[in-house]
């Protein structure tokens, strides 16, 4: 499975998390382009064309978006409550990816119109398979609308 399948932004502060992601995506034979953001304002700054990311072509958004909760500086909740806000970026796919057990992280993602709540396993192979599902699913079974459809 080897398809070019878009980019994906990754927005994790645990390097570790990242490193897993990143070694299962390649297991899985993913081709996607990985964009890691380490906080919520990176993210941002990505998604909008801000701060670093000043002049990137907003129009062109990732096919995924791999959401940690607990980030520095600006919350995956904030993250996500601006995404859903903001009509270039409302229909980009949101996967919470988080080590959260908290019930109401799971009733605030999903009251922002998350697509999907997944808690990190804490089994590295267990996260390797079930982050190289999520890549696989999300950027290759998942038909996606495109850029600028009108549903």
């Amino acid at each position: 499975m080897n398809a070019r399948c878009g980019t994906i932004l990754l927005v994790e502060d645990n390097a570790d998390d990242v490193d897993l992601t990143l070694i299962a995506f390649e297991r899985a034979g993913l081709s996607a382009q990985v964009v890691v953001a380490r906080d919520g304002v990176e993210a941002l700054d990505y998604l909008f064309g801000m701060g670093a990311h000043a002049g990137r072509d907003v129009r062109e958004q990732p096919r995924v978006v791999l959401l940690d909760l607990n980030l520095p500086r600006v919350s995956g909740h904030e993250v996500l409550q601006r995404m859903r806000a903001d009509p270039r970026t409302r229909e980009v796919p949101v996967v919470v990816l988080t080590s959260s057990l908290e019930e109401r992280d799971l009733r605030e993602s999903y009251r922002h119109f998350a697509n999907s709540y997944v808690r990190k396993p804490v089994n590295f192979d267990e996260f390797i398979e079930v982050t190289k599902q999520l890549g696989v699913y999300w950027t290759t079974l998942n038909r996606a609308m495109a850029q600028g459809e009108v549903v």
